[in-house]
């Protein structure tokens, strides 16, 4: 199969038709041969009901149907394991995206990239929401180096290849050109239409940014460490080490020449306790190294459970 649509969606039934006639009108005038995973994460509304009764019509459509609400980057991993296609675009099912730009991600995509990210240049969304988002995307470019402007946009293209391994949980699938770059895979982006959501409520929040902003750390912290956590956990744990003896040494010199009492002061107490700190540290360091060789010698496990598969 040629191309592989996925499309999250939660309680979007007013959304997912419209939707899903608009790809299917850019992707015939395309003549390849495709399809459209919609994952239903968990929705409450009739939802998975439109989505059944369209699936009836064209088998092309198929539908994931979560047990529950995972998160949008279970569902987008979810739609990546259960699509064909040999390139895979994701996008929202709140008709913000625009489908007409799919032919310009396959263009881009045919000039040697890996994967190809939407820039939404003149986002449709609130101040607040944009607000946030260029300080999360600015966040992330110190933190990680990674010159995407809009990470946050969920239309992307990639090649089947690069998602084969991708893990996603939280909020990480806003980071996915980052995890991917890390990888080798080569990145780019294109600047693409956004629209004002027209039916349904945003399901952009600001506990969505606090888990977002600790799934930041999470990806800085593993990008550094994830093959070395003693280097950062058992360096930091040898330099209170140091600062604990020597201060030490300088109490003891303290005392023998200039009489200093060391009964009446705590800096001896502190002195302990950095050595102490320093030491599990140290252990901490070396107990994460073994669970890090164990969790890369171990098989890959699933952060999502699926009720049914239609196809």
């Amino acid at each position: 199969m040629d191309l592989s649509i996925v499309v999250p969606v939660l309680n979007e039934e007013d959304n997912v038709k419209p939707l899903y006639e608009k790809v299917k009108a850019v992707l015939d005038r395309l003549k390849i041969d495709y399809e459209i995973v919609f994952v239903d994460d968990g929705s409450e509304d009739a939802t998975f009901r439109i989505l059944n009764e369209m699936h009836k019509k064209d088998k092309k459509l198929k539908i994931v149907k979560m047990r529950r609400n995972f998160g949008q980057s279970a569902a987008i991993s979810a739609g990546f394991e259960h699509s064909k296609g040999a390139v895979i675009i994701a996008m929202d099912g709140d008709l913000q995206n625009d489908p007409e730009d799919i032919p310009r991600l396959l263009n881009k995509l045919e000039e040697g990239y890996d994967i190809v990210s939407g820039w939404r240049f003149e986002r449709k969304d609130p101040f607040s929401k944009k607000l946030f988002s260029k300080f999360s995307n600015f966040l992330r470019n110190f933190l990680l180096g990674d010159p995407i402007h809009d990470s946050g946009c969920t239309l992307k293209a990639y090649r089947k290849e690069c998602i084969e391994e991708l893990e996603l949980y939280g909020e990480m699938h806003r980071y996915i050109p980052s995890i991917l770059r890390r990888k080798g895979f080569k990145v780019t982006e294109i600047k693409v239409k956004h629209h004002q959501r027209m039916f349904g409520k945003t399901k952009y929040g600001f506990s969505r940014i606090m888990k977002g902003f600790l799934d930041l750390i999470n990806i800085w912290f593993w990008r550094k460490f994830s093959s070395r956590p003693l280097h950062i956990f058992g360096g930091f744990g040898i330099l209170l080490i140091i600062i604990g003896f020597l201060s030490g040494i300088y109490l003891i010199f303290l005392r023998l020449f200039f009489t200093f009492s060391l009964t009446t002061s705590q800096l001896p107490l502190l002195s302990v306790l950095l050595v102490i700190i320093g030491i599990q540290f140290f252990v901490s360091g070396i107990l994460a190294d073994m669970i890090i060789k164990t969790y890369y010698s171990h098989e890959n496990k699933k952060v999502y459970f699926i009720e049914k598969f239609i196809e």
